[in-house]
């Protein structure tokens, strides 16, 4: 009798009701896309004064492994950030320019859990992963991958929350909450040093800058749509383990606050700012069994996209991949995928 459920469900529909008055007031779909491109720049928050600092990009060190060459580099985001990430690419195709993936990765133990490694660095040869041998999988492929440490995560914890032994920790909560109150968000900080991450890969002279996808899982798949609904650069995107709608999945269970958008679903659900991304091609895959993204609201949010594409007559450019699996990274069609679209 005291619980607060019909009031926040009140809340949400009311919320969907002035998202669907702006969507039937607001013209065709290039005057609302515009108009959602810039709500969502503000939602995320302004980073702009951090964009002409430069990159200032080194290798810190190289590994020759059978047929790959992983480098470690280390480039400047913002006066006080620093970002570690490893490049791994095939010596096949050393000495010519080639196709780059930015790959975010998802929860867990950051960048070395995406390359295969442990958290102290050594070769993953038994510790279930939902990142899989994707990084290896497109490096084969002849991309050159970039894999940053995404804040928070990894190497990139606050130092209170250093040293306690879950090689899963992560700082995501006081991130947030720390941006929050600063008039930002963490989604906007990580989508921000993704187009960094852009940025350092455009200056490789083993990359070809017009040939840049990107692809995420999870949490990285957040990351991964919205830079890609924002920045044109990338030519492509693969998420995995993420689309879905936010009343299904977001809100349907406790999860990581970096996923809140003030004010989002006022104006926009996850599909549509997906749908952002549009004509570009772009890739759906997840497990029918993932706990987290429900599958059956996956497919509802493949329509809304399909929907979307065929405004620019080429819904052929959404592909869905629901595989048998959970919350993990399969691969099947995808890595061939993004092989014929970057």
């Amino acid at each position: 009798m005291w619980n607060p459920d019909s009031f926040v469900e009140q809340l949400l529909n009311k919320a969907q009701a002035l998202r669907n008055k702006k969507m039937s007031d607001g013209g065709d779909w290039n005057t609302h896309r515009l108009r959602l491109r810039q709500r969502l720049t503000e939602t995320l928050g302004d980073f702009s004064d951090y964009a002409n600092v430069p990159l200032d990009p080194h290798e810190l060190e190289r590994a020759e492994l059978d047929s790959f060459i992983r480098e470690r580099v280390e480039y400047r985001t913002a006066d006080g950030l620093l970002v570690p990430a490893y490049v791994v690419s095939s010596k096949e195709s050393t000495g010519q320019r080639r196709p780059a993936i930015l790959a975010l990765h998802g929860h867990g133990w950051g960048s070395r859990e995406m390359v295969g490694l442990l958290p102290d660095g050594s070769p993953n040869t038994s510790v279930p992963s939902g990142h899989g041998r994707t990084v290896l999988e497109l490096a084969a492929r002849g991309f050159v991958v970039l894999i940053p440490e995404i804040v928070g995560f990894g190497d990139r914890l606050l130092l209170r929350d250093e040293g306690g032994g879950d090689p899963k920790a992560n700082s995501c909560f006081p991130l947030a909450a720390a941006l929050l109150l600063a008039g930002k968000t963490l989604a906007g900080l990580r989508v921000y040093e993704a187009s960094r991450a852009i940025d350092y890969l455009a200056m490789r002279t083993d990359v070809d800058a017009d040939r840049i996808g990107v692809i995420g899982f999870s949490g990285g798949g957040m990351v991964a749509s919205l830079a890609a609904a924002l920045d044109e650069r990338l030519r492509t995107a693969a998420i995995f383990g993420y689309t879905n709608t936010y009343r299904a999945s977001i809100l349907n269970r406790r999860h990581c606050l970096d996923n809140y958008l003030p004010g989002v679903l006022q104006y926009a659900e996850m599909p549509e700012l997906l749908g952002l991304i549009a004509p570009r091609p772009l890739f759906i895959e997840s497990g029918k069994e993932d706990p987290l993204f429900p599958a059956r609201h996956v497919i509802d949010a493949v329509k809304v996209l399909k929907d979307i594409y065929r405004i620019y007559d080429c819904e052929e450019r959404v592909t869905l991949d629901l595989f048998e699996g959970a919350h993990e990274i399969k691969g099947r069609a995808s890595f061939d995928w993004l092989q014929a679209m970057v």
